[in-house]
């Protein structure tokens, strides 16, 4: 028995929940991933795994055995990165997810430099607004703001989303500004639906005020949000890193800027046994010296005393 890849099925498997998907990712077949976890466990005489015909979960000895072992994979992986680091540059596939809101107006830029740095980097980008599983569907790192989905994910913060409620001139001319929050009520709104917090609001001020506000309209892009705000239909909250230029343009302008909304993370997520991989390293290393302590669209708004620090 190989018991360090015996070892790296158990982990797989522990992290994806199937037996079949594991075997995906280690290009192997499910029947090898079979063979090593009954291995494994004939070696250490005790079931790592319940199963039964629809689900796998670890067995209570599987669950301490799975911290020690997700570790030993993790060093494993360091060590081999790092010896390849003392002759060669970060190279191989990097699969990553990331949310519209970044990736549309900012990572574009910071990708040109990245590939530019590492060329022996293949990047895949998946761009959409969903909450995923880097394990389970294959990402060697996911950036969003939730919070991971599970225990044996890492979670690495980049920046803070800050969001703020604004229309266009055209707009506040013809329906006048909210100059509270429950004024809102009395307004055409549209709301991204993808926060965390969703249909629950609250301003941060002198008073603090929660509302429950569902929008006429709604949507997963921000873009489209900001697009559709800019036309004078409707009072909307944007994240900054999509309405600032708008912002400092005139084509939008902050309403409320007494109270403050909560703010959300912006994290690199990614698998435990990726903690040390070198392109993930690399990659968030870049992203974090690159957008420093303060994203460089919310500087100016910050100056303007719109955002708050």
């Amino acid at each position: 028995m190989d018991r360090l890849l015996s070892i790296e099925a158990f982990v797989r498997v522990a992290e994806t929940g199937n037996f079949a998907r594991a075997a995906q990712q280690l290009g192997v077949t499910r029947s090898v991933i079979s063979h090593r976890i009954q291995q494994l466990e004939e070696y250490i005489s005790a079931p790592l795994f319940h199963r039964s015909t629809r689900h796998v979960r670890l067995s209570e000895v599987g669950e301490t055995y799975y911290k020690e072992c997700a570790d030993m994979v993790a060093s494993f992986n360091s060590l081999t990165e790092q010896m390849r680091d003392l002759r060669a540059k970060p190279s191989g596939k990097l699969r990553i997810q990331m949310l519209p809101g970044f990736a549309l107006g900012h990572f574009g830029a910071l990708l040109a430099e990245f590939t530019g740095l590492y060329p022996d980097i293949e990047v895949d980008v998946i761009v959409n607004d969903r909450v995923v599983d880097p394990i389970e569907e294959g990402f060697d790192v996911a950036f969003q703001m939730f919070p991971p989905l599970a225990e044996s994910l890492i979670e690495r913060k980049l920046f803070s989303v800050r969001r703020l409620f604004c229309a266009s001139p055209e707009y506040l001319e013809r329906h006048g500004a909210p100059a509270v929050p429950a004024d809102l009520q009395a307004h055409k709104v549209a709301l991204y639906e993808g926060y965390p917090s969703r249909n629950k609001w609250v301003f941060n001020g002198i008073d603090p005020v929660e509302l429950n506000l569902t929008g006429q309209v709604r949507s997963n892009s921000v873009h489209l949000l900001r697009d559709y705000a800019i036309t004078g239909a409707c009072v909307v909250c944007l994240p900054t890193l999509a309405a600032s230029a708008d912002l400092l343009d005139g084509r939008l302008v902050p309403v409320l800027t007494d109270y403050s909304l909560t703010s959300f993370n912006f994290s690199a997520v990614y698998p435990a046994t990726q903690r040390r991989a070198l392109k993930v390293r690399t990659l968030i290393e870049f992203l974090v010296e690159r957008i420093s302590d303060e994203p460089a669209w919310d500087r100016p708004l910050l100056d303007k005393g719109w955002v708050q620090p």
